[in-house]
This record gives C-alpha cells, structure tokens and sequence, in this order.
C-alpha cells in the first residue's frame, strides 16, 4: 500500500501547487479571478479577498513545510498584492472584492474576510518572519474587535459597511441566511486568532480566542453534536441544517485552537466534545462514496454532493480523531476518503473539480458546472490537508 503522507505531498507539489503558480497566477500582480470548471480562464473576473487569502495562507504554509523558495516567491507575489489593493488605507480592514485592475469593487467589510487575512498574514510571518505581515495581521485583529465583536452580549456580528456602519444585508453569499451571527463566520474568526496566537502572545488576543472556543461548545454545538449555522443577535438559532463539512472541519480545528492556547482544562473539554461533533458528521459518511454536503431534517432534504473542502475537511478531522483515541477506524475511513478524492475529485487537468455528484446509477460524475477556481474555490482546504498529513503522520506512517 501507498504511503499515505507520502501520496497527499506528491498531490501538493505535483498538482494542487503548480496549478495555481502556473495556471493562475497574474505576472502583473496577484491571481485571475476565475477558471471555469471546463477550464476557461477569465482574467477580467472580480477578485475576491477569501481567495487571495486562502492562496497567500496555501503558498506561506508550503513554504513553511517544504522550504522550497518558489514557495515563498508565490506567497509574497500574493502579499504585495493584497497590500496594494485589498487593505482599506482609509477606513481599516478589507475590502471584499476588486475588479481586476486592483480597484475596489465591493468595499463591504465582511469579518469572514478580515479573519482570513489574519490566518494568512500570521503564517507568512510564521514561515518567513515578515514583518509587516505580522503588523498588518495585529491591526485586522483590532478591527474585528473594535468592529465586530457583541460588546452588549458575545460573539461577532457579521459584517458592516466601508466605514463600519450599519449593513442591511450581511450575507458571505446568497446560499446564506441574511442573519446576524453565524457559525461560519466564528470557525474562521477562531482559526484566524489561533494562527495569530501562535506568533503573537498577546493577553486580549489569548482573552478572545478563548471566549471564542467557549462561544462553540456553549452555543453553537448542539447536543446531537453538529453546529447550528445561523443564529439571532442573541444566539436564539435560525436554522435546523446540518453541515457535515463544518461539523468534520470543526471537530479538529477546536482541538487545534485548544492546544495552541495552552488551557488545560479548556483542551480537556474540547477534546472530549471533539469526538461527539466528529461522530455526528460521520453519519454522512460512506467507505466508498465520500461526505455528503448537507441535510436539513425539517423538509428531509439531503444534498447529496461531495464537495471538494468537504472531502478534504474529512480527511484532517478523521486522522485528529484516531490520534486523539487511536481507533484504527478513523484512520480507515481517512485512506477510503483518500481513495475516493483520487478516483473522482482530482481534476486531470490539474487541480480539483469543485465536487464529485451522483450520477444516479451508483456512481459519481465531476461537476464540472461549478468553478475550478474562483471567488469561492481555492488551494487552502485540500491544500492544508496535505500538508495536516503530512505533518501529523509522516514520521509515523
């Protein structure tokens, strides 16, 4: 059998990577928009902050990993680029979108994207002790909490105009409830302030990442074990969906922040909470047909996709649990999960397709009607799967 590390490395620097240094990547500054899911690149598509945040994270951590000074070339192409155009030099934060020639487009400030700058911005320093990124990230953290966070209650709102006003609509996409708190939007604001953490030992940082942590298994976490998605300014839940790519995704993500905080006690409660989220997003589990996306029990509905970030999230949270419990089946259900990304996910043309649907006889077909790379879809969640396993089992495997 296949290494198992050994084979998510080879996908990383064989396939995910090259695709996005040569592929994507704009020689005058930044990454294109968009790439279509048959292929066709449209240079003149809006540029997204989530995506060049996700790409300066994918490229910083790669370099961090492998050392490999191409590496860190992309990651700082991507780094100028996003303090050229993305950062609001007026007003703080970051804008939401550009139009290809580096102007703003959408200026909203959606906390989602500012987290993800965060994220990015930390590991750049993390892998090569960049300065400014390091400053930068500090000043986002301020904007979040000056901005963002319920002085009145707990939590983040979601979202504010340019100059953080009041904002009718605080959707990251029209798939989501317009509401004021969500859970999305507190996962990446955590993952943020633990990369962050890591770097920079601030006392309200720390103070902030743990009320976070507490926000997820007091609030969010339901007692069946998956998160509820959207919620009340006063965390009353306004939906009765299930996740399971969030549920997986979060299951280890807790575990992480817990660590990298160094609270015993709080790790102590995540870890034990870290299994029953785990469990209840395997129910959408199946050796040999991936994680579904998504079921809502009020009208039944299940949305039988195997989305890209869902398969990847499958994977990380599967081996957090057998190193957490040393169940050999989690890491089973990790290599079937493996096995199938490889047979449906993978793109031959390189990257990945954004999922893999049923084809109603059994089996599965790409979808090939959704981006190969865009607003939404990026080489952050497969990426950063391979280098999880990489890091978590190449010396054991």
């Amino acid at each position: 059998m296949y290494r198992f590390s050994e084979s998510l490395k080879n996908e990383l620097v064989d396939n995910i990577l090259p695709f996005w240094m040569s592929g994507m990547r704009d020689a005058s500054g930044g990454f294109y928009g968009r790439m279509d899911g048959k292929g066709t690149m449209y240079r003149d598509a809006e540029r997204g902050a989530i995506l060049n945040a996700r790409i300066l994270w994918t490229f910083a951590s790669a370099y961090r990993v492998f050392g490999n000074e191409e590496y860190l070339e992309s990651a700082l192409h991507s780094f100028r680029y996003i303090t050229k155009y993305f950062i609001d030099r007026q007003y703080g934060g970051v804008f939401w979108s550009l139009n290809p020639d580096g102007s703003p487009k959408d200026t909203k400030k959606q906390f989602y994207a500012i987290a993800f700058m965060i994220y990015a911005l930390a590991e750049l320093y993390r892998s090569a002790g960049v300065d400014e990124a390091l400053d930068l990230a500090k000043e986002l953290f301020l904007c979040i909490e000056e901005h963002s966070s319920d002085k009145k209650g707990s939590g983040y709102i979601e979202a504010c105009t340019c100059d953080w006003g009041t904002i009718s609509d605080m959707r990251l996409s029209d798939k989501d409830q317009n509401d004021a708190k969500t859970m999305n939007t507190h996962l990446h604001i955590l993952e943020g302030y633990t990369n962050l953490y890591r770097v920079w030992k601030d006392e309200k940082l720390a103070g902030a990442l743990g009320s976070l942590i507490e926000i997820f298994l007091d609030r969010i976490i339901r007692p069946d074990g998956h998160l509820g998605l959207f919620f009340g300014e006063d965390w009353s839940p306004h939906s009765t969906a299930v996740s399971y790519g969030h549920d997986i995704e979060a299951s280890w993500l807790l575990c992480e922040a817990a660590e990298v905080l160094g609270n015993a006690e709080l790790l102590d409660r995540v870890k034990a909470v870290s299994g029953k989220v785990a469990s209840a997003a395997i129910e959408a589990y199946s050796p040999d047909g991936g994680m579904e996306y998504e079921y809502d029990p009020v009208n039944g509905h299940h949305n039988l996709s195997r989305d890209w970030w869902v398969q990847a999230e499958t994977i990380v949270g599967c081996v957090n649990q057998f190193q957490l419990t040393g169940e050999q089946l989690w890491l089973e259900r990790a290599l079937s999960e493996w096995e199938f990304i490889r047979r449906h996910i993978i793109c031959p043309e390189g990257e990945w397709y954004w999922a893999a649907v049923p084809d109603g006889n059994g089996g599965f077909v790409p979808n090939t009607d959704d981006d190969r790379a865009g607003f939404w879809k990026c080489p952050y969640h497969n990426g950063r799967m391979c280098m999880e396993i990489v890091e978590r089992l190449s010396e054991t495997d």
